[in-house]
């Protein structure tokens, strides 16, 4: 296959997989509605990892990993799925799922701080007034167009704060995992870092006696955590790391564009989320800083 077909190969599965995560909001929020995050996280990811173990057994992807991979399999898993999903899954239990979407939406900016700082991708001007006015954007998104009480450090929503960390967190697993995926394939590095991070997951669960959680999920908790099971934290995962491995970090993050698209959508939807103003200007804004910040990086591959 040649290099241009990967490449849009790739582009087409990081389409599937940011459209799926962008239901992956509202159907989070639902579920930690009924069940405490932390046991919300641990079903999750046993589920995910168990289907991806499936997976890469039947790809014959199982090989026990190296001291040093599974070392930089522990630091992938513990930031892209323990302290990442924790973050976003407490921040949810407040913050809307929209916000939280459009929030997220400037992780695009942090990884091309974070690519010019480690990978020696291009940082300019441009560069410098997207990062500011994704800020801004942030800004105005969390706080509903209160940008007073923002600067005075208070936003809508409590989990708010949370979500804007959950950010740079994601941004530097993106990172990271660039050249783990250069030497091994997507479906081995997506289990070992569900693996590992689902591990990490056990220490909140069994502390909190997670397991009495489950008894309050409806029918409907259960569909959408299933949801968020098998399409987030398996396909998507997967087609992720697999756009990873053949575009540049600044390329992937233009495709998180499409993320908080979907969530408003699907939030006003199965949430009844209104769509205000301060919301729609934020995000205009947050697209264009990172517009701004992509248009100046070459479009060539790690």
């Amino acid at each position: 296959m040649s290099s241009s077909s990967k490449t849009r190969i790739a582009q087409l599965k990081l389409v599937a997989a940011i459209a799926v995560w962008g239901g992956s909001f509202a159907s989070t929020k639902i579920v930690v509605g009924e069940a405490a995050p932390a046991s919300v996280i641990w079903l999750r990811f046993l589920i995910a990892a168990l289907i991806m173990g499936a997976i890469a057994f039947r790809q014959g992807e199982l090989a026990i990993p190296s001291w040093k991979d599974a070392l930089e399999f522990l630091m992938l898993g513990f930031l892209g799925v323990s302290l990442n999903q924790w973050l976003q899954s407490a921040g949810l239990v407040t913050s809307e799922a929209a916000t939280t979407a459009w929030i997220l939406a400037s992780t695009p900016v942090m990884m091309a701080m974070l690519g010019w700082m480690f990978l020696n991708e291009k940082f300019g001007w441009f560069t410098a007034a997207g990062i500011l006015l994704a800020a801004f954007g942030v800004i105005l998104v969390a706080s509903k167009g209160d940008l007073r009480a923002a600067f005075s450090g208070g936003f809508s929503h409590p989990g708010d704060i949370l979500i804007i960390i959950s950010a740079p967190v994601w941004a530097v697993y993106s990172i990271l995992s660039c050249p783990v995926l250069k030497r091994h394939s997507a479906i081995k590095v997506t289990f070992y870092t569900i693996l590992f991070g689902w591990l990490f997951t056990n220490f909140q669960f069994v502390s909190s006696r997670g397991w009495t959680e489950f008894a309050n999920l409806s029918p409907w908790g259960w569909a959408n955590l299933f949801y968020l099971s098998i399409f987030c934290s398996v396909l998507s995962y997967i087609f992720y790391n697999d756009g990873l491995q053949f575009l540049a970090a600044s390329q992937v993050a233009a495709f998180l564009n499409l993320e908080p698209l979907v969530a408003t959508v699907v939030a006003a939807v199965l949430l009844g989320e209104r769509i205000v103003p301060a919301t729609l200007l934020g995000g205009a804004l947050i697209l264009c800083g990172v517009w701004l910040v992509n248009r100046v990086i070459p479009n060539s591959g790690h």
